[in-house]
């Protein structure tokens, strides 16, 4: 054998072991803002790890789902990695579709993971997703309507407060109404509001034995309130309205208080999307005494479904894109403002982000007072604070929520909501074979 020949031989070897060790990582995730921003940013993590590709299939949430669950349901493999919520990680994971991340890496401090949105992502002490972004709810209020009206909105209101204040403030002539809350029909619109607040009522969907509670007079007092409280105090229409067109009545002046999700925090009180950017505080979503306060829990996170042949290369991706260099980096290249909010601790322990935040401390303390395993005052045999974490909720959570909308409407009685939505989820738990 020639030098030559040699050499060549060697160097083909070579070319064909780099080949060999490329990796692409095919990753599903939604189209919002964050998770657009962290594709801007992996010119990062790919100088960091030469050795990996990334491909990227970006969706829509309700797409999403429905591709991630059907391919992790059939064992695919068309993803190596996931961007799921908090609803699905309990279920997957005990399904046996999800890997859990035991080797994040040393740096990687899972224990900066906020408590309560990673208790959501661990089944049997092992973490199954790894927190993106997070969030949980609270009040947001107009302070110049407040103090018109002689009012002072307490740090952690009550129920009783927040009605009494909505009414006070209203002026339906001026088209200004007390309060904006979730009306429309979905598990994750109305129903995510609506379980959030009959928890701090001390209602629950489902009793130890999982039959459904709508015959019990929590869910009464729940839904009475609700809709007295918006007929008196709400804006026309309100059984149409979820989080963007709440979002527009507040921002344009004609919402006293609305309560809803924390990462609206920075769009009210953002000067070139809201006209009232500098007459909003927050508060911590309003509560009856019983222990509870009505607020959910929410993240959009990462997780490597079982069916993945790049176990490794995805472990490194998930750690990046979830790690606090990342937030540093998002910070350096965005602002402190744009950092991913309601994952780690160290991020509400920062100053710089205190300052461009203020809204931080209320949404960390928002966050830290949801429990979703134990999200209500009577013991309950299921996971999750504003949804029940089973396969069939996705289902029962909207046709109860189709209910509650009527009577939001006035199409139906409280009471005639009640009964149908207790009428269809026990048809619906008994056939899934919960209730024997």
């Amino acid at each position: 054998m020639t030098l030559r020949t040699f050499l060549l031989g060697a160097c083909s070897a070579l070319a064909f072991a780099g080949m060999a060790s490329a990796e692409t990582l095919t990753i599903a995730t939604v189209n919002n803002g964050d998770m657009i921003r962290m594709q801007k940013l992996t010119d990062d993590f790919k100088a960091k790890n030469p050795g990996i590709d990334l491909e990227w299939v970006t969706l829509e949430e309700n797409v999403l789902r429905q591709k991630v669950t059907t391919d992790i349901a059939t064992k695919g493999g068309q993803y190596d990695v996931l961007t799921i919520g908090t609803y699905e990680v309990p279920i997957w994971s005990k399904q046996g579709w999800l890997l859990p991340l035991d080797n994040l890496g040393a740096n990687y401090d899972a224990d900066d993971l906020l408590p309560a949105i990673r208790s959501g992502l661990t089944t049997d002490g092992k973490l199954y997703a790894a927190p993106f972004y997070g969030e949980s709810s609270m009040v947001m209020y107009r302070k110049d309507l407040f103090d018109a009206a002689g009012l002072k909105m307490p740090d952690a209101p009550t129920w009783d407060f927040v009605a009494d204040a909505a009414r006070k403030i209203t002026n339906k002539d001026k088209e200004i109404y007390g309060i904006c809350l979730r009306g429309k029909a979905g598990w994750g619109e109305n129903m995510a509001f609506l379980t959030a607040m009959s928890n701090s009522f001390g209602a629950r969907w489902f009793d130890e034995k999982w039959k459904p509670q709508f015959d019990q007079p929590e869910w009464k007092d729940t839904l009475d309130f609700y809709v007295k409280l918006m007929k008196d105090a709400g804006p026309p229409g309100a059984s149409s309205n979820g989080f963007n067109e709440n979002l527009a009545l507040f921002q344009t002046g004609k919402c006293g208080m609305w309560i809803d999700a924390t990462v609206a925090a920075s769009f009210v009180s953002d000067p070139k999307q809201s006209q009232v950017a500098d007459k909003v505080g927050f508060a911590l979503a309003p509560d009856k005494g019983l222990g509870k306060r009505g607020n959910w829990l929410w993240a959009w996170n990462l997780a490597i479904p079982a069916g993945s042949q790049k176990v490794e290369a995805a472990e490194k991706f998930v750690a990046w894109a979830t790690s606090k260099d990342y937030t540093n980096l998002v910070a350096e290249k965005e602002g402190w403002l744009n950092a991913p909010p309601g994952t780690r601790t160290s991020l509400y322990a920062n100053a710089d982000y205190q300052k461009a935040a203020p809204f931080a401390k209320m949404t960390l303390d928002s966050i830290n007072s949801a429990d979703p395993t134990k999200p209500t005052v009577k013991p309950v045999p299921y996971v999750g604070v504003q949804f029940v974490a089973i396969p069939e909720f996705q289902g029962i959570g909207t046709a109860v929520g189709q209910q509650f909308s009527a009577a939001l409407a006035g199409q139906i009685s409280v009471d005639q909501a009640l009964k149908s939505a207790q009428q269809l989820a026990t048809r619906e738990m008994t056939k899934a074979g919960y209730i024997k």
